[in-house]
């Protein structure tokens, strides 16, 4: 199945909208039609061993639940069952019990699968549509899809999923790009991710687990374990993720449990103030935080496990500012890294360019990019072209960390500008108008390993992001000209300050503040001095800056020639005009 194919498909279950229209709001059409793909999604999964299921459901019935579990999950080949003896299809054989055959139908699901639908709030859609009489009309629309693995695989119902997603975000003016990211952004950061351990990786029987914190619809985890399995079959990739929205998380749970997947890993919540996984560390993560969103809503409880805690708990470097989250989710991330004595850990987490440089020195986002760098955590930085999400078109950057660098990035940071490596879309869906294409994602993974200096991908070290932010005093003087000196303290008989003349200076680390301090301040205002009890270090990333290319202007000959040109034509235009 293509992505044309998906896309017919898509606007085929989309055009249930038809039949909504003007018994419900737009902004309700996803919470019909989401939930009633997945119901027809999980039929269609379950419909070879339906059979065996209700054969063995009679069989065992007056078994523990435990075992009765153990022994239905196994018949039906998949980590859930249904026991009603009708299927979504042959529950609409009659028309009139429709609503009493698909309530029983899906609470016949096991408990796993109902706690996806009680997510979607499914009963209560239920109930809306057969008030408005268009239960069986609807549930029809869906049951003429065919939505079997055979048909239509785990990808690319992920697929058809963002497409639908995605359309709902736009009727209901909501922001698509909280949900899911774009495919070809997924699939460049996860072979990014993977592209060093390849070796180990390809091992037999390897085992690894892999989280993301924002996991939306599931398509970060589902796109890793893709990648896994055609790099090595025998390979298992545990997966583990949180989720804040209701529909996504529902969407994200019924896709690990048709992949036989432990559902107990997929959890339901807000990650940053309630951390559903707490105690567990991974190999990999991935994550998309939303970009510039407040967490003013948590606020009390992320501050109170910032003093509490410190180090000990998840923010000990910093906090940014309430108005952007995303670099608490980048702590969080770090928390769950492995030891490096466990083998350690590698993340990817697209960001906005907020976190490469807002706050100076001192600021919590400054801070909290200290200790990323100090602490050499930071291996890559790919700069993304812009148009590539569904909700905005701004600047993003995918960030690479690892706690266990191999040798020759030690003390290294690399920067990629991968602006230019993208084709335009046929159609732009949103905000989004360009896409990776399979030579772009090659080219950037290439430039990635290969590790060199180029017009595309340069190296530095650690230290060169970092700076030191002197405060240079000046003294207060008197209105004839003279000095006005400390009468008390540590500074008694020295100059006092004129705060209105304090100036702050940024020295790059690596430079000699002293000589720095002469060469840039003592030559023009020999009487300054620095104030050391207030120097503060900072660190940034100022990326556009290192690929900055220098386009000279045109000449002035050029110029005038051009408006030469332009002057004549108008005043032929005009004696056209006047004629």
């Amino acid at each position: 199945m293509n992505t044309q194919a998906v896309n017919i498909n898509s606007s085929l279950i989309w055009s249930v909208a038809d039949l909504l229209r003007g018994d419900f709001k737009q902004s309700d059409y996803g919470k019909i039609i989401l939930p009633f793909t997945v119901l027809r999604r999980l039929d269609c999964v379950l419909e070879k061993t339906k059979g065996a299921v209700l054969s063995e459901f009679e069989s065992n019935k007056n078994s523990p639940p435990e075992a009765l579990d153990r022994f239905l999950v196994r018949k039906s080949g998949y980590q859930f069952y249904n026991t009603s003896k009708q299927s979504f299809v042959s529950a609409l054989d009659d028309s009139n019990n429709a609503y009493a055959n698909l309530v029983n139908y899906v609470g016949a699901f096991s408990d796993n699968v109902r706690d996806v639908f009680d997510r979607f709030n499914f009963q209560a859609t239920l109930d809306r549509l057969n008030d408005a009489n268009l239960l069986y009309m609807v549930a029809k629309q869906f049951a003429a899809i065919d939505l079997h693995p055979d048909n239509v695989s785990n990808v690319h119902m992920g697929l058809m999923f963002e497409e639908l997603i995605r359309k709902f975000a736009e009727l209901s003016n909501e922001t698509a790009g909280e949900h899911f990211t774009p495919r070809e952004v997924i699939r460049l950061m996860v072979e990014l991710l993977f592209e060093s351990d390849d070796e180990v990786l390809s091992k037999p029987g390897i085992v690894r687990s892999i989280y993301d914190p924002t996991a939306g619809t599931g398509g970060m985890l589902s796109v890793a374990e893709e990648y896994l399995n055609r790099l090595n079959p025998d390979a298992r990739l545990v997966l583990h993720g949180q989720e804040l929205n209701p529909e996504s998380y529902a969407i994200c749970k019924a896709d690990m449990i048709i992949k036989g997947q432990d559902i107990g890993n997929v959890i339901f919540g807000n990650t940053l103030s309630a951390d559903g996984l707490p105690a567990k560390k991974f190999d990999y993560m991935l994550s998309n935080p939303p970009f510039g969103v407040e967490w003013k809503k948590i606020e009390s409880v992320i501050r109170k496990e910032f003093e509490s805690k410190g180090y000990e708990g998840r923010f000990g470097p910093g906090l940014p500012r309430v108005s952007d989250g995303s670099l608490l989710f980048l702590l969080h991330l770090i928390s769950k890294m492995r030891p490096v004595h466990e083998g350690g850990s590698r993340i990817g987490i697209v960001l906005n360019g907020s976190p490469l440089f807002t706050g100076g020195a001192g600021s919590g986002e400054s801070e909290i990019r200290k200790y990323i760098i100090e602490n050499d955590l930071l291996e890559t930085i790919v700069a993304l072209p812009t148009d590539m999400f569904y909700n905005t078109g701004i600047s993003t950057y995918i960030w690479i960390l690892s706690n266990h660098k191999s040798a020759n990035r030690k003390g290294k940071i690399q920067l990629i500008n991968a602006a230019d490596y993208f084709q335009k879309m046929r159609k732009s869906l949103g905000s989004k108008r360009k896409e990776l294409g399979e030579n772009d994602i090659n080219t950037i993974v290439s430039l990635y390993g290969k590790f060199e200096d180029n017009e595309h991908s340069k190296i530095f070290d650690n230290a060169d992001f970092g700076y030191s932010t002197i405060t240079v005093e000046r003294p207060l003087k008197d209105d004839s000209g003279n000095l006005i000196l400390s009468e008390k303290g540590k500074n008694k008989g020295k100059p006092q300050p004129d705060s209105s003349l304090r100036d702050t200076e940024n020295v790059p680390l690596k430079a000699n503040i002293q000589t720095y301090f002469e060469r840039e301040v003592l030559s023009h205002v020999p009487e300054a001095w620095i104030d050391h009890d207030k120097t503060k270090v900072g660190y940034e990333i100022p990326l556009n800056r290192h690929f900055y290319k220098y386009v000279a202007p045109r000449s002035l000959e050029d110029i005038d020639a051009d408006l030469k040109k332009v002057s004549t034509e108008i005043m032929e235009l005009l004696r056209e005009i006047t004629a």
